[in-house]
C-alpha cells in the first residue's frame, strides 16, 4: 500500500459525488467537470466518486475507469480523492483499485460484498485477504440497507489493526450503533469515523465523529461545511438553523418520488435544475419527469439556490 498524503483521520465533508450521465453507459464529461468545480468552490474537504450516490453497482467497468481517471486529473490533488471499490467480484474490486491509485486517488472505499451475505468470521477472512492486495488506503463502508450485511463494531476494530484500514463510513442510520464505534476507537484518534445519512451529521460531530459523506452536498455544499464547522466549534445556535435546513432538504427534495429511488432521483434532479449536468439515470431507474421536476425546483427556490422565474 502506498501512502497518498491522506490526513489521519479525514476529517470534515466529502460529498458522494453522483455520476452525471448521457445515457446508460456515456459518462456526461462537461457536466461532470462543472459539477466538480461547483462542489470544491462550497470548500469541502474531500470527494468521494462510485459511491451509492454515484450509482456505481449500475456503470460498465469502461465508465468507472473514465470517471476515476478524468475526476483524479481535474482535482488535481486539491482534496483527496476517494474512490468506492465495492463489488461482488474479488478481482474486481482489486482491480479498481489499482485503477484508482495509477489515477492519482488518495484512497478508496469498500462495502460487504453484495448478493451473498457473508457472516462476521468470512468477512473478517474476506478483509484478511482483499485488503494486502489494494495500493491505496482502505475506508470500510456499513450500508446493511443495501448490502444485507453488517461491519460489526468487533470486525471493524480488527480490520483496523490491518495494514491500510484507516477509517469508516457509516450508513446504517443507527447511531446507537455508532456511539459504540465512538468507543471502540476511542483510542486510535487516527482513525476516521464519517457518517452517511446528512441529517445525523451535526450529532455525529458533537459526538466525537469526524464528518460526513453527505449526499446533499452535491448542491449545497457550503451548507454542509457550515454544518460541520458550526459542530466542530460547539457553536449550538448556528448548529441548530444550519441542521434545520439539513432536515429540510431531506423532507422535500428526496421525497418527491414515491419509491426509495427517491433520494438518488432528488439529488440527480436537483444538480441538473442548477444547470450543472443532465440528470440521466443509470436503470433501471429513470430521471423526474416535468411535474416531478417543478417540486425539486420550487424546493431549491426555497433553499435560496436558484432564483424564481417570472
Amino acid at each position: 500500500m502506498s501512502e497518498t498524503g491522506l490526513p489521519k483521520p479525514l476529517t470534515g465533508i466529502i460529498p458522494p459525488m453522483i455520476t452525471p450521465l448521457i445515457d446508460r453507459n456515456q459518462l456526461d464529461v462537461a457536466g461532470a467537470e462543472a459539477l466538480i468545480e461547483y462542489i470544491l468552490s462550497g470548500g469541502v474537504h474531500g470527494l468521494f466518486i462510485l459511491g451509492s450516490t454515484g450509482e456505481a453497482p449500475s456503470l460498465s467497468y469502461a465508465l468507472r475507469h473514465e470517471l476515476i481517471e478524468r475526476t483524479c486529473k481535474q482535482v488535481a490533488g486539491r482534496v483527496p480523492v476517494l474512490v468506492g471499490i465495492t463489488d461482488t467480484s474479488f478481482v474486481e474490486s482489486v482491480n479498481l483499485a489499482k485503477k484508482s491509485a495509477d489515477a492519482g486517488a488518495q484512497g478508496v472505499v469498500l462495502s460487504t460484498p453484495y448478493y451473498f451475505p457473508a457472516g462476521q468470521p468470512e468477512l473478517l477472512e474476506y478483509l484478511q485477504d482483499l485488503v494486502p492486495e489494494l495500493p491505496l488506503p482502505v475506508y470500510l463502508y456499513n450500508m446493511p440497507s443495501l448490502t444485507k450485511v453488517v461491519f460489526s463494531p468487533d470486525t471493524t476494530r480488527r480490520a483496523a489493526d490491518m495494514d491500510g484500514v484507516v477509517g469508516m463510513k457509516d450508513s446504517s442510520g443507527d447511531m446507537i450503533y455508532f456511539h459504540e464505534l465512538i468507543q471502540t476507537f476511542r483510542d486510535r484518534p487516527d482513525f476516521s469515523l464519517l457518517v452517511g445519512p446528512e441529517q445525523l451529521l451535526a450529532e455525529t460531530v458533537l459526538a466525537g465523529g469526524h464528518g460526513g459523506i453527505s449526499g446533499g452536498a452535491n448542491f449545497h455544499p457550503r451548507l454542509y461545511v457550515d454544518l460541520y464547522n458550526a459542530a466542530k466549534a460547539e457553536d449550538l445556535a448556528r448548529v441548530r438553523a444550519l441542521h434545520a435546513a439539513v432536515i429540510k432538504i431531506g423532507t422535500s427534495v428526496y421525497t418527491v418520488g414515491q419509491h426509495s429511488s427517491s433520494y438518488l432521483k432528488g439529488v440527480k434532479c436537483a444538480v441538473s435544475c442548477l444547470g450543472l449536468c443532465g440528470a440521466a439515470m443509470a436503470e433501471p431507474f429513470h430521471h423526474f419527469n416535468e411535474p416531478e421536476r417543478k417540486q425539486v425546483r420550487k424546493y431549491l427556490i426555497d433553499l435560496g439556490l436558484i432564483e424564481k422565474s417570472d
